[in-house]
């Protein structure tokens, strides 16, 4: 018995690789599905089923292009209704992959339909449950996701993942190991660990929503409070995942096209496209095609583009390093953007080679920001970090415009006296640079290392409360 956890830190998401005597099952993989092959041609076996835990929000699931190329079914839980060919499993059915046996456990409340499922091993032993967005390590999947879709309120929904978790997955064993879908840094959860594979006992310890003496009441309240609005995003990835999407071996065809600069301007006034540029901050600060947009491939891509961008029909233009340009393809595509149009050849160089219009984001060091709040002026400071962690600890006077919301505090920014951004560690306060400056506004300064320049300074905080206790 194989089972291999595949997982993709940038969208804290976990696929599964189970194999027994020749046979493989996969458990929600990501959109390129070509390493889930490599890996059961490793192993000489076939690809036997792929299983759906739910219809993703976060993230395009690989299943149909892998059903497509390898002839697996697709096998979904009760009550999910897609739009293509696939096994719509009762509760307790059975599926025999080699000498294994994975059961159906319906388990509604994140979504109507999703489904945990449990592995026994060749001796009919219960050994494994991979439970989706139903149960993570210290969380529980949020109740607010499908209530559109599920005519619910999220109280409803919450009621509903109560019964599933003390019916169906409280009464396992607690040897049991737990594969959840997501760990921290996913959207699906507010309160999820790091690790991520843990024994159903620990969590029955650890986990707030599995306390043994918690009423339905208790646990109403508690999964449904502090919950942040999802991103824009998430009903685009359900749609996708419940109706199907574009082969990503065209996306990928598509997204890789080399434009020159004079093909790339022509390209994006014509389409109407995003630049996005995907490169380090440092070189976005040193030099960008005017009005661009920075996210950068070295930080959390693929939800910021999906929390800012929202749109996934909406057209991209990439500028990035020749050698990253099908990771960011890639990447996009995992959260269902599949409309990158071409990337700008000879990357930002060319651009200027080009002799054309370009921009800068101009810097002020942690020190240089101290002596300025000493003078005698007002210094205007924003902190586009997240509510919670400026409620923490932030810089005495600083405001907080939180990036996931930044449209929503323009009219905030002064008009003409100079300002300065910061965020944790510089990646936030880039974006937000670039967002700002796409809307006119020009008269900032990023202040470079973030907040956490700023406390090595000696600049005056606030003093530190833990986020627990918020």
């Amino acid at each position: 018995m194989t089972i291999e956890q595949i997982y993709t830190g940038c969208l804290a998401q976990g696929a599964y690789y189970i194999e027994s005597n020749g046979e493989a099952a996969i458990i929600d993989p990501l959109r390129e599905v070509g390493p889930y092959i490599k890996r059961a041609r490793q192993d000489d076996a076939d690809i036997k089923y792929i299983f759906e835990t739910h219809f993703h929000a976060d993230f395009v699931s690989g299943h149909v292009t892998l059903s497509k190329k390898t002839g697996a079914p697709i096998v979904y839980g009760p009550l999910a209704n897609p739009s293509y060919d696939a096994i719509i499993a009762e509760d307790g059915q059975e599926f025999k992959v080699g000498d294994l046996t994975i059961v159906v456990l319906h388990t509604p409340g994140h979504t109507m339909e999703s489904t945990t499922y449990l592995l026994r091993d060749a001796d009919g032993r219960d050994h494994a449950i991979f439970s989706g967005d139903t149960l993570f390590l210290g969380d529980v999947g949020r109740p607010d996701l499908a209530q559109k879709a599920a005519d619910m309120t999220q109280e409803q929904l919450a009621s509903t993942l109560y019964d599933s978790l003390r019916k169906k997955i409280m009464p396992l064993a607690d040897d049991i190991i737990v594969y959840p879908a997501h760990g921290a840094g996913s959207a699906c959860g507010k309160n999820m660990s790091k690790e991520t594979v843990d024994t159903l006992g620990n969590q029955k310890q650890t986990n707030y929503a599995l306390r043994k003496d918690m009423t339905r009441e208790e646990f109403v309240r508690e999964v449904t409070e502090g919950l942040l609005p999802p991103p824009q995003y998430f009903p685009l990835n359900v749609k996708m995942n419940k109706e199907g999407y574009e082969d990503i071996d065209l996306v990928l065809e598509r997204g890789t096209r080399a434009l020159d600069p004079d093909g790339f301007e022509v390209a994006a006034n014509e389409t109407g496209a995003i630049v996005l540029d995907v490169r380090s901050k440092e070189d976005f600060a040193k030099g960008h095609i005017p009005r661009s947009i920075f996210i950068g491939l070295d930080g959390s891509f693929a939800p910021w583009v999906g929390a800012l961008v929202a749109d996934v029909a909406q057209p991209i233009l990439l500028v990035a390093d020749k050698d990253r340009v099908e990771e960011a393809v890639t990447r996009l595509s995992r959260v269902g953007f599949d409309n990158a149009l071409g990337y700008l050849d000879g990357g930002f160089e060319a651009w200027k080679k080009a002799s054309k219009e370009y921009d800068t984001v101009s810097p002020i060091s942690a020190k240089e920001l101290q002596a300025l709040i000493g003078s005698e002026k007002a210094v205007h400071v924003f902190d586009v970090r997240k509510e919670s962690e400026y409620l923490s600890e932030h810089l005495v006077d600083a405001e907080n415009t939180p990036l996931d919301f930044l449209n929503t505090y323009l009219s905030t920014f002064p008009k003409e006296e100079v300002f300065y951004v910061h965020c944790a560690g510089g990646y936030r306060s880039m974006v937000a640079a670039s967002i700002l400056k796409s809307r006119g506004i020009h008269n900032l300064v990023d202040v470079t290392g973030g907040f956490d320049a700023i406390k090595e300074a000696g600049l005056p905080v606030t003093d530190y409360v833990c986020p627990s206790t918020l």
